[in-house]
């Protein structure tokens, strides 16, 4: 939306928290309400869709900090206004054939006013913050997923100019297109001050747009597609460029922040590039030694060889069958032993344990310990 419309919205509201509220408990609150109100969680659910765009509209503007403060500002300034005031975006007016910018002459309030006749510059679109949950070979490998994001944009209807169609707004003819009225204060002191008439706007719209109600912006959803690299990891933060809210009068798009989310896997594990996985072995395979298959990820098991006497937790390595690296590689495989003591024996078992024990005769395997604490 745009900054001249903030001042009519309760954003802390819309996300239930309070005005002084931490940027981590405010991306906490918008995380959760996204989640329960996105469109392909609630499909045919138009309260739920208008839902959450409502809280990507409040999000989108608290989670800035630079916005943040130019909201609170405006509220402060427009607290006595309730309504929804009019408001636009760029182009060419009726009235003295001057060109006006309706969506940042408000802006104008804080970062210095423009005068008549000067065009304003384009105004990059919003960054946005949105959530992807992917698996765990989609993380190994990378992956391409469709991603639907809801922002604003030009209202389709009035085409950003917050007049309803077959009007234009006006120049206000208190301020003159300024947004700014000059006053006295007991006769001594001269105070700029927002224009009562255009409430800072420099144009006046007489016939809103019904669509937008006279903002000129309006939420749209779109689909795109987002490359996930190979790698990444869970809570990983992905700024994609470009791929954010629209610019304005020409300015760039925002960016895209992509928090990703991986799915455990059964039997799988992640250490840096390399993949892990812990095997059982019998204990006479760890004694004796053997050959054992040992599955991978996505492709064909690998035989390791365990050689004799290998104890429990021992990590072997099999090359190459890892995640995929950024220079096109792979990593590897760690294969960690897990030693297998049976919980219960079979007349065989028990007569042959009984015979190693007997073979092993008195040799206690804790005679170390108690020469060092000798």
């Amino acid at each position: 939306m745009s900054a001249s419309d903030w001042s009519s919205k309760d954003f802390y509201a819309t996300l239930g928290v309070s005005k002084d509220a931490s940027q981590a408990d405010i991306k906490k609150a918008y995380r959760t309400l996204a989640r329960d109100n996105h469109p392909d969680s609630n499909p045919g659910n138009k309260a739920a869709e208008d839902r959450f765009k409502e809280v990507s509209e409040a999000y989108a503007v608290l989670s800035n900090a630079e916005k943040r403060k130019e909201y609170d500002e405006q509220r402060t300034l427009f607290g006595q206004f309730r309504g929804r005031p009019p408001g636009g975006g760029p182009g060419p007016w009726a009235g003295d054939g001057t060109e006006f910018d309706l969506g940042d002459l408000l802006g104008g309030i804080f970062g210095g006013g423009r005068g008549r006749g000067r065009s304003a510059p384009g105004r990059r679109g919003d960054d946005i913050e949105t959530e992807a949950t992917i698996t765990f070979q989609q993380a190994v490998d990378g992956a391409t997923l469709p991603l639907r994001m809801t922002s604003d944009e030009a209202c389709g209807t009035c085409h950003g100019t917050g007049a309803k169609p077959g009007t234009v707004p006006k120049v206000c003819s208190k301020c003159q297109g300024s947004g700014m009225q000059t006053g006295t204060s007991g006769g001594v002191f001269a105070m700029t001050e927002p224009c009562s008439q255009c409430r800072g706007r420099g144009m006046v719209v007489e016939h809103p747009c019904e669509t937008c109600r006279g903002s000129g912006r309006s939420p749209a959803s779109r689909t795109m597609q987002v490359r996930v690299p190979a790698g990444v990891k869970d809570g990983q933060r992905i700024r994609l460029k470009g791929k954010g809210g629209r610019g304005e009068r020409g300015g760039p798009d925002g960016d895209l922040y992509l928090v990703v989310h991986v799915e455990s896997h059964s039997l799988f594990g992640r250490k840096g590039r390399n993949l892990t996985i812990t095997v059982p072995v019998a204990f006479d395979e760890a004694a004796l030694g053997a050959q054992i298959q040992v599955p991978t990820l996505d492709g064909p098991s690998v035989r390791l060889k365990i050689p004799a006497g290998t104890p429990n937790g021992r990590t072997f390595r099999a090359k190459g069958k890892g995640g995929v690296t950024a220079s096109g590689g792979r990593g590897d495989l760690l294969v960690t032993v897990d030693v297998q003591v049976p919980t219960e024996l079979s007349p065989q078992e028990r007569t042959a344990v009984e015979a190693l024990r007997e073979a092993r005769g008195s040799t206690d395997p804790r005679a170390s310990l108690t020469e060092q604490v000798g």
